[in-house]
């Protein structure tokens, strides 16, 4: 990483401003400028999140913000209501408030003496959700968008659920954002009012997983903010960014089949983070992003829509590992999608086979045991040692496969496989895992992509209807998207299990899965013919950042990933703790935060899983000392869920706040 610091315009950082809103509750907002802007107005740039700008994202904030600052631009790092010292309540994901707030301040900014009154909202994850959904309701001053790791489809493309199965990040980021909640506002900026205004979070939380788990279906709730519903909506120009390794890597195609407004989408290997500042791999986004607001927000021709509409890394294949420090490929391109070099290869499954003109017939039986999922990784890697998938192989084990013929010849797959099964279950309730592996020479088995299906969803994800048990039934599954290199004499393994834990939650009761084959059960794959035209594209500059701001760090603890197995019972114990180290910022505010992450399960009994999730993180500046504890337990049974979740808040030694939740959510076809 190449650290810039000078650029075509000298910088001013405003560290704190209040931007106001028609009800009278104020945002707080750190703002980068031009020095020179109120004489010499620019554009700006927004990113809209609930992630403390005074200290959560304060170190990055500057690499970025900063950067464009320099190369003409204003950037406004605003926090949402109810966050940060931001005045109100913040109650969920995704608000229609939330959006209309983002209206005001884009029309606040728009105003301002130093801009020109064209605007640019970017963000990663929760920030490019939101810019996805402010450009849908088109206010007069937004011309164009980054988007980041984000989705257009809040059910079925986010961290609650997947294929209409729960997925355990629901309980994953819902514990971290529960804690996010209860964070104090900074008496530096909000005075003595602080605590007044922090008490009035902590008695108006609800818990985020009771509320998400209370939807299982694609209600009302969840297409609130899924742009999916009306893509026609979005008029802006839009950049849709992400990786290979990231949760929502199927949303990038998507938007570039189904957006009509100009768009372009660069797909790289990374995993959930910007990828200038990536794990592995990192590129120049912040030139690339220059580029593009310079054609959007000041009409330059920079030649970035005269580009192909789709840069993605074909990635080449490699040993699983939990975690790689390079992943080797090469740079492909596509003017349209669907695009013409793709095509479907249907892939027959026989006895054991995969492909093959005539698949013989065969029907298979299997129960699962519920640790099956061990090698499955995390639904969002963020690039952490032990975030991959590893070797497929004991998975595979304990499920049932389909493996191809050592290949002929290279295969390149770019797009979205599809897998139709027919297949028949002994219970009314029941999910299947389905996980497509690259099969090397030794038999190390890499997973190149896979899907989960609740089969109760398998008409559509906002009727759930149970399954007649035993009666035969066909579904058509779609896997991750990919873009992915198979060598030759590799082989392709397709797995099928009914059940996948911790990336989803456990059926009701155990289930029997049978499987037949050779009546027309395939996998689809999306074949790509290399392009001459690929070798001819112009590699991205190296990653650049402005200075990130200092900060004094204290030692943390390393990162604790481990999984331990009760050999008498088979019981499973997987146990992550994390740990943030001390903080200090120059403004004097010293922080840190804990985690763990605590899971359970038994191979007969899928009622025996337990999640735990339990948080502390501190503030202190001075005399000025506050600390948030929560714990977070999920079960079930066959009928319900379980949740039991308590959040403490402390001021000094004394107590400021104690709730308990303890409820009871139906399965509802879970």
């Amino acid at each position: 990483m190449r650290i810039v610091r000078r650029f075509p315009r000298r910088v001013r950082e405003i560290e704190h401003v209040w931007i106001p809103l028609v009800d009278g509750t104020r945002l707080s907002a750190r703002i980068w400028l031009p020095a020179d802007a109120a004489a010499d107005p620019v554009p700006a740039i927004l990113e809209y999140l609930p992630y403390r700008h005074r200290d959560g994202t304060y170190v990055r904030d500057n690499g970025i913000h900063a950067y464009f600052a320099g190369h003409g631009y204003a950037a406004i790092r605003v926090d949402l209501r109810g966050s940060g010292e931001s005045e109100g309540v913040l109650i969920d994901e995704y608000l229609k408030q939330e959006q209309d707030d983002a209206l005001e301040v884009i029309a606040w900014i728009a105003r301002q003496p130093w801009s020109t009154g064209n605007v640019g909202m970017m963000g990663i994850s929760w920030g490019g959700f939101n810019a996805l959904q402010v450009a849908a309701r088109r206010p007069p001053a937004l011309k164009a968008i980054i988007t980041v790791c984000s989705t257009d489809d809040r059910f079925a493309d986010d961290a609650h659920y997947m294929g209409g199965a729960l997925l355990g990040e629901n309980m994953g980021w819902g514990s971290a954002f529960f804690m996010q909640q209860g964070r104090a506002p900074d008496p530096a900026i909000v005075g003595k009012r602080w605590l007044s205004m922090w008490k009035e979070r902590l008695k108006a939380i609800p818990h985020p997983v009771e509320r998400w788990m209370r939807h299982p279906s694609r209600d009302a709730f969840w297409r609130c903010g899924s742009v999916a519903e009306n893509y026609g909506a979005i008029s802006c120009g839009v950049y849709a960014v992400g990786g290979w390794e990231d949760g929502y890597t199927n949303v990038l195609l998507r938007l570039m089949r189904h957006l009509k407004a100009p768009r372009k989408a660069l797909i790289g290997p990374w995993s959930h983070s910007y990828p200038h500042v990536a794990d592995l791999n990192p590129m120049g986004f912040l030139q690339e992003a220059v580029r593009w607001w310079d054609h959007w927000l000041k009409g330059r021709d920079t030649g970035i829509m005269d580009e192909p509409m789709i840069r993605a890394w074909m990635l080449e294949s490699q040993p699983p590992k939990s975690h790689y420090a390079h992943r080797p490929g090469r740079w492909i391109a596509e003017r349209a999608w669907p695009a013409a070099a793709v095509g479907e290869r249907r892939l027959p499954l026989g006895d054991g086979t995969l492909g093959g003109a005539r698949p013989k017939q065969a029907t298979f039986r299997m129960r699962s045991p519920e640790t099956t999922g061990i090698a499955a990784g995390s639904w969002c890697p963020f690039g952490s040692p032990g975030d991959m998938p590893t070797d497929q192989n004991e998975d595979d084990g304990r499920s049932i496969a389909f493996e191809t013929a050592p290949l002929a010849r290279r295969l390149e797959l770019f797009g979205t496989p599809e897998v139709v099964l027919d297949l028949a279950c002994d219970r009314k309730q029941a999910n299947i895992a389905v996980r497509l592996s690259d099969v090397a020479p030794d038999g190390a088995a890499s997973r190149i992509s896979y899907g989960v299906l609740n089969l109760s969803h398998r008409g559509g994800p906002a009727r759930p209807k149970p399954l007649i048990p035993g009666r035969r039934t066909r579904v058509r599954l779609r896997l991750n998207d990919l873009g992915q290199a198979v060598p030759k004499g590799h082989r392709l393994r397709l797995s099928v299990s009914a059940a996948y834990w911790p990336m989803i939650w456990p059926s009701p009761e155990p289930v029997t899965l049978t499987l037949f084959a050779g009546r027309g059960a395939a996998l689809l794959l999306p074949v790509r013919r290399p392009q001459a035209a690929d070798r001819r594209l112009k590699s991205f500059p190296g990653p650049v950042t402005a200075p990130e701001k200092e900060v004094a760090e204290g030692e943390a603890p390393p990162r604790m990933n481990e999984i331990s197995r009760d050999v008498a019972t088979g019981r499973q114990v997987e146990l992550s703790v994390r740990h943030s180290g001390s903080l200090r910022f120059p403004h004097g505010v010293e922080t840190e935060a804990s985690g763990s992450y605590r899971l359970e399960i038994s191979p007969d009994d899928p009622n025996s899983a337990v999640c735990e999730s339990s948080w502390t993180t501190r503030q202190e500046k001075g005399r000025w000392r506050v600390r948030v504890e929560t714990r977070t337990r999920l079960t079930s049974d066959p009928r319900a869920f379980h949740l039991d979740a308590e959040m403490v808040a402390y001021s000094g030694g004394s107590v400021v706040s104690r709730r308990r939740w303890k409820s009871r959510i139906s399965r509802n076809h879970l």
